[in-house]
């Protein structure tokens, strides 16, 4: 098992969430969250001020997937995220060692 952690641009999670349903992932869990990478921040102004935000606003997402569906949803993240501009984001895969449904203590593959 997988755990697919990508982190993208707030306006395309309506675009990967279509395309993780379109190849049959269930469910997700989305945060937002701040990050710094390559962009460098922005320049803002508020009230006639110029200032600098280094941390901009993004979405991270986490899918947990059996090993053989991994690859497919990192394809498909990276194809519905994709603006082709810095700031894209990044795709994490990790191992997963067991998950255990809480409602019915099914565990492994079966709990996904």
């Amino acid at each position: 098992m997988k755990l697919v952690m990508a982190i993208i641009k707030p306006f395309k999670l309506d675009d990967v969430r279509e395309a993780l349903t379109g190849i049959g992932v269930e469910g997700l869990t989305v945060s937002e969250v701040k990050g710094y990478g390559r962009q460098k921040g922005q320049t803002e102004i508020y009230r006639g001020a110029e200032y600098s935000v280094n941390f901009l606003p993004k979405v991270k997402i986490e899918v947990a997937v059996t090993a053989d569906q991994a690859e497919q949803v990192v394809e498909a993240i990276q194809k519905a995220a994709n603006t082709g501009r810095i700031g894209d984001g990044k795709i994490f895969v990790v191992d997963l060692n067991s998950v255990v449904r809480i409602r019915t203590g099914e565990t492994n593959a079966e709990a996904l």
